[in-house]
Order: structure tokens, then sequence, then C-alpha cells
């Protein structure tokens, strides 16, 4: 199966720049391993979207849009998860 090319939006890289660093390796070892497999287990969809995802790293949520047809992965938020949703 080949693999996923992974692009973010501005907002996820400020997002990940503002992170601790240790939170940051953590979001950065989660995210290049959806270029292998993107809906890994506890992905989880977001309800009342039609295309957004979400996986934990600790206390903090990594917002992605999966692409199958272009196998493309567009992160668009890494941030706490009480501020995520709002």
């Amino acid at each position: 199966m080949a693999n996923y090319r992974i692009v973010f939006a501005r907002s996820a890289e400020r997002d990940l720049h503002t992170l601790p660093r240790i939170v940051q390796q953590r979001a950065m070892q989660s995210i290049d391993a959806l270029a292998t497999a993107p809906r890994p287990t506890g992905v989880k969809k977001i309800v009342g979207t039609a295309d957004l995802w979400r996986i934990r790293v600790g206390d903090y949520r990594i917002i992605y849009r999966i692409d199958d047809r272009e196998r493309l992965i567009d992160v668009t938020h890494i941030r706490h998860r009480k501020d995520v949703y709002a």
C-alpha cells in the first residue's frame, strides 16, 4: 500500500511550534505514522463534520482531513483538548 503525503495548514504549523518540546516530538511521531495508517487504532471521526478526524496525543488533539483519492493527509490543528473544539 502506498504512503499518504502529509501537509500542514499554517495554523497547524503555528500550533505545533507553540507546544512544549516533548509534546512536539510525540505529535510528530503520531503524524508521521499517519502516512502509512491514516485511520490508526483510537482515531475518531469528529461528529458534525464531513471529513475531519482526530487522534489523541496526551491532552492534545491532532485534527486532520484524509483525501484517499489524492492519498493526502491535511493536518489542520494541533491543540489542547480544551481549545481544539471551540
